[in-house]
């Protein structure tokens, strides 16, 4: 899965999104939490002012005293964070917690509504950062009124804390959400790209020959895909067939001239011009050798393509693909070569285990194996040695048996190193004294090419050229057992 996958951009977004809307949602919750906690203790806080405010007296020489202390430990514990103090601004009389120890709440001067609760935050000891709630009210022990502030405070430390550790014990609830959302968002991209996955097999089924059109049985968004590829294969099965026909119908055209050529090669033969006579019927050879070749092409580019090289036959369940049994046809093609004047005096070894099946059409593997021994044949000294069987994994086949390599060995004078490269290429011959058009490897180069299959060339054993053609198996042909 690389960055141009549409899988990994959908999970990239996925997991952004995901881990976008987690952090959110964890400061979101956080917040909340802050500010349940905010309000727990500013009730609680408002509850112990007003429990200061009932317990308030007079005592001796008319002094403020508080009759009964609050019972929260932490306001007798020197710093503890929760503080209260009441002013009495008419004599100055000053109460305190023990918690303040010798520290006051330095309280804003300005005035406050008698009664009300003022809210706001102060420094307080140890600089310690306060929520300090106030309240004003007018004490009236006897018939005089005497103004008190009463103030409770709380070390805000308290509120990031808990806050802190509630953010700590819910953040493994996080990930493990995060990671069951990453989880079902793969699940889902892999539903969701599931009938793109079917239409690239689809069209595999076609690459293969198994059938000609898409199925129509697919999402409705992706339907319209499918339309448009039945009817880009539709223009292009037409523009192949039209290209057939006017390829055929001009080779055809041209045998007419050809044969009429050759019967006036014959005429000067016969007239004691055997030198003209000869270039008019090696012309025609040639571009009868073109014409066939056209017609070859024109044939195999009507064809399903075969496999990239390397790759292996297409493994579609159902694919019906052409298929060759390899034996069968070289047993015909070394037959009729061997009827030839060339290949009479041939001494022919071949060696081809039984039951390979190849996929490719018969008369394409005719055609191919066809052109290869007329080769050596021109070429040989005698003999022409063919070789086939199953190519092995450390050849670089994808599994064993997937491939099959056919070698042909002519004892001929061989082909310089130099120029082996150049073999194949249309309408080369490296020897301009002989027959011929150049085209017979070329064909071949161009039966390989459209069916996936490999032809090189080297050096042979018994002194001429070895041309190894690696054809793919059809999904029917295995390596017998043992």
């Amino acid at each position: 899965m690389t960055r141009r996958s549409l899988r990994f951009r959908l999970l990239l977004a996925a997991a952004v999104s995901i881990t976008l809307a987690l952090v959110a949602a964890g400061l979101g919750l956080s917040a909340l939490f802050e500010r349940h906690v905010t309000r727990y203790q500013e009730t609680r806080l408002a509850q112990g002012l007003d429990q200061i405010l009932g317990n308030l007296g007079l005592g001796p020489q008319g002094r403020i005293h508080l009759g009964v202390m609050p019972v929260d430990p932490r306001f007798e514990t020197p710093l503890s964070g929760l503080y209260w103090q009441v002013e009495d601004e008419g004599r100055a009389t000053l109460l305190r917690s023990r918690s303040l120890w010798d520290q006051v709440l330095s309280l804003p001067g300005d005035a406050l509504p008698d009664g009300d609760l003022h809210r706001y935050h102060l420094e307080g000891p140890a600089d310690q950062s306060l929520l300090v709630l106030e309240r004003q009210v007018l004490f009236r022990p006897e018939s005089e009124a005497r103004p008190l502030r009463v103030a409770v405070a709380l070390d805000l430390r308290e509120f990031t804390e808990a806050r802190r550790d509630f953010a700590s014990d819910m953040l493994p609830y996080l990930v493990v959400l995060g990671l069951g959302l990453v989880l079902a968002a793969w699940f889902q991209v892999r539903v969701g790209l599931a009938p793109l996955d079917r239409l690239r097999r689809d069209v595999q089924v076609i690459r293969s020959g198994g059938v000609r059109r898409l199925p129509v049985d697919h999402p409705a968004e992706v339907l319209p895909l499918v339309e448009e590829l039945n009817a880009l294969i539709d223009a292009q099965e037409g523009a192949i067939e039209r290209a057939r026909a006017w390829t055929a119908d001009l080779a055809h055209g041209l045998k007419t001239p050809l044969v009429a050529l050759a019967a006036d090669a014959e005429r000067l033969r016969a007239l004691g011009q055997v030198e003209l006579a000869e270039d008019l019927d090696q012309l025609a050879q040639s571009m009868r050798r073109r014409v066939d070749r056209e017609l070859i092409r024109g044939r195999i580019r009507a064809r399903p393509q075969g496999p990239a090289a390397g790759e292996g036959p297409a493994d579609v369940a159902g694919a019906r693909g052409p298929v060759a049994e390899l034996g069968g046809v070289l047993d015909g093609v070394v037959r009729t070569l061997a009827r030839t004047p060339g290949g009479t005096g041939i001494d022919w070894d071949l060696e081809c285990p039984p039951g390979i099946r190849v996929a490719l059409a018969p008369e394409d593997l005719a055609e191919l194996l066809g052109n290869v021994l007329e080769n050596a044949v021109q070429w040989a000294r005698g003999r022409v040695a063919v070789r086939a069987g199953w190519v092995d994994r450390a050849v670089g086949a994808s599994a064993p048996g997937d491939w099959v390599e056919v070698q042909v060995q002519d004892d001929g004078p061989g082909v310089p190193d130099s120029a082996l490269q150049s073999l194949g290429k249309r309408g080369l011959r490296l020897d301009q004294r002989t027959q011929g058009s150049g085209l017979g490897l070329a064909i071949v180069q161009d039966i390989c090419e459209a069916y996936g299959a490999v032809v090189s060339f080297a050096p042979a054993g018994l002194g001429g050229l070895a041309v190894r053609m690696r054809l793919p198996l059809a999904p029917t042909s295995s390596r017998p057992s043992g």
